[in-house]
């Protein structure tokens, strides 16, 4: 079947239909249809068989995404997911919300003068295929061991490691400060980009085959850590990093300049159901301000994309850099430039105005000048080049770094690197402290959802060394 393949140089690259922005303006829902059959084949089809992949080579969790193009451009559904699934604990997110302009699709050896492959839509459309099909089932592990694994935070790198764990057997307990599973695929991602019932479903799923959730439950406060680790024969630290980076500009403090992970929690909460006090009252809700967010990241992307669906009645988006150098996702920009934002590139905030409230931002023009060590061009301030731009609402997208976890937990020996974030042995995946781990966001610092996939994976690992040599040691020492 392979004469299937190698359909590039015949079909063009398609994109799953993509509903108008007139139209997915006016509410919160994904803004991709799903692939039909034919469409699928047909564009997995255009993959090369290439005998060096380097989509699976720049993929984080080095998913066989050739092999799963090929089974799909053949019809072979419930082996592709097989294949996809073997890889990655949950290819129906990463699908969707993976940056693959920047990772697979973007190392595609047919994308020049052909295009690359649509990876991320064709694993989107595989995945949803198996769970209509009823393909995806909970974990039935064949054995059942006695030892038992907590693991603090419910996000992304936590779950893939509870998926592992289970796997083999170990008793699996989440602890959450949080009242619903997800971290930031529930409360930062908005809806548009990944719907909340898709995380729920791949939370039902766990809960069915046996890991536990205890939700709004905080390490430190609810429960000691000393008493974590008491309970458990090993601990995974996965929390991420929710600590909002501030920008120390005259007007700061103004009212309505606020964190962009309050803004989009507030957003996930309202969608939800939730009542949001701070929505309601309009501290954290967008409709008929003009807004500016500041910030090139795909976070900056979620903030200006979720104004306009709030009925904003201006956004702007402020980037230091041009568009060539943007951290976020290309396609994101393409989509929020469709939907109405405007972006100033080249230019950063110098103070914001305002009496008691913020009222405008005073923004500055950039020159890129020479590249600094890490080889990316410095920023440079162009000289009264002051400029005012209207802003009754001011969202701050500048990242996240890691809270103060030793003070949280009262635990003085965690050692965490000068970054705050918790320092490991990259080998091991083991802190300072024995049989306590670390995986995600809170070692590698604010990453991509993929990312913590492979390092939650990467822990289950080295979890499961850990305690099995410690057993080993055991029955040696009562032998």
């Amino acid at each position: 079947m392979a004469s299937k393949m190698l359909q590039f140089v015949s079909e063009a690259k398609a994109m799953p239909d993509k509903r108008k922005a007139a139209t997915r303006k006016a509410d919160f829902d994904e803004i991709y249809a799903d692939f039909s059959a034919q469409s699928a084949e047909t564009q997995a089809a255009r993959c090369s068989q290439c005998g060096v992949p380097f989509c699976q080579v720049n993929c984080p969790l080095h998913n066989n995404i050739p092999d799963w193009l090929m089974l799909t451009a053949e019809d072979r559904l419930q082996e592709a997911y097989e294949v996809a699934s073997a890889t990655n604990n949950f290819p129906e997110i990463c699908g969707r919300i993976c940056p693959q302009d920047r990772l697979c699709e973007g190392n595609c050896v047919i994308e020049k003068g052909f295009e690359s492959v649509t990876i991320g839509a064709v694993e989107k459309y595989i995945t949803e295929t198996a769970f209509d099909k009823g393909w995806v089932k909970p974990v039935a592990p064949s054995v059942e061991l006695e030892q038992s694994v907590g693991i603090i935070g419910a996000g992304p790198a936590g779950l893939a490691a509870a998926d592992q764990l289970r796997r083999k057997g170990y008793q699996v307990v989440i602890y959450d400060r949080y009242d619903r599973v997800g971290g930031l695929l529930i409360y930062g991602i908005p809806g548009f980009k990944l719907e909340k019932d898709i995380v729920q479903r791949r939370a039902d799923l766990l809960a069915a085959g046996g890991v536990e959730f205890q939700l709004n439950c905080e390490i430190g406060k609810d429960i000691s850590f000393a008493d974590l680790r008491a309970r458990h024969a090993a601990v995974l630290i996965a929390t991420g990093v929710y600590k909002a980076r501030d920008i120390q500009l005259p007007g700061s403090g103004l009212d309505g300049v606020v964190p962009a992970l309050d803004y989009l929690t507030a957003s996930n909460r309202k969608s939800l159901g939730d009542k949001v006090a701070d929505f309601d009252s309009g501290t954290l809700n967008a409709e008929g301000r003009d807004v500016v967010v500041i910030g090139g990241g795909d976070t900056a992307m979620d903030c200006v994309r979720t104004a306009v669906r709030q009925k904003a009645k201006s956004v702007t988006c402020l980037y230091r850099r041009d568009r060539a150098n943007m951290p976020g996702s290309q396609r994101e920009v393409e989509n929020a430039e469709e939907e109405g934002v405007q972006f100033e590139w080249l230019s950063a905030p110098r103070a914001f105005d305002g009496d008691g409230r913020v009222e405008s931002v005073i923004a500055q023009s950039i020159h890129l000048g020479q590249p600094d060590e890490t080889g990316r061009q410095v920023p440079q301030i162009i000289d009264g080049s002051d400029r005012r731009l209207p802003a009754d609402l001011v969202i701050k997208a500048l990242g996240f770094d890691a809270e103060d976890l030793p003070a949280l937990f009262g635990e003085k020996d965690l050692t965490v690197t000068r970054w705050g974030t918790v320092q490991i042995d990259w080998q091991s995946m083991m802190t300072s402290m024995d049989g306590v781990f670390a995986a995600g966001d809170i070692v590698r610092g604010a990453s991509l959802v993929v990312w913590g996939v492979r390092d939650g994976r990467d822990a289950a690992v080295a979890i499961d060394s850990f305690i099995q040599a410690e057993a080993r040691a055991e029955n040696r020492a009562a032998s």
